[in-house]
């Protein structure tokens, strides 16, 4: 098995279940169906949830929108100079 990159991660909270949905680059197969790629996947979930907590101690909120359904962003960086990356956005 390769090394896999994540790309993306999201996260919906629904009534019934939280879907966790991961966008990564890997050179492995294609096959969904493996268990070697539902433990990839697994663990670049768990890496994922653990990085966005540890960032969420320094975040920002940069960006709202809405009134009663409100969709803010948040902006959590690693890197010390992160916030020339934002000023201005």
């Amino acid at each position: 098995m390769t090394q896999a990159s994540l790309q993306r991660f999201i996260i919906t909270f629904k009534p019934e279940e939280l879907v966790l949905r991961a966008l990564y680059r890997t050179q492995d197969d294609p096959n969904p169906g493996t268990k070697a790629r539902t433990r990839e996947v697994a663990e670049l979930t768990r890496t994922g949830l653990t990085q966005a907590l540890e960032a969420l101690e320094g975040a920002e909120c940069v960006g709202t929108s809405g009134f009663t359904q409100r969709e803010d962003v948040l902006l959590a960086t690693t890197s010390p100079d992160a916030d020339k990356l934002v000023k201005g956005a």
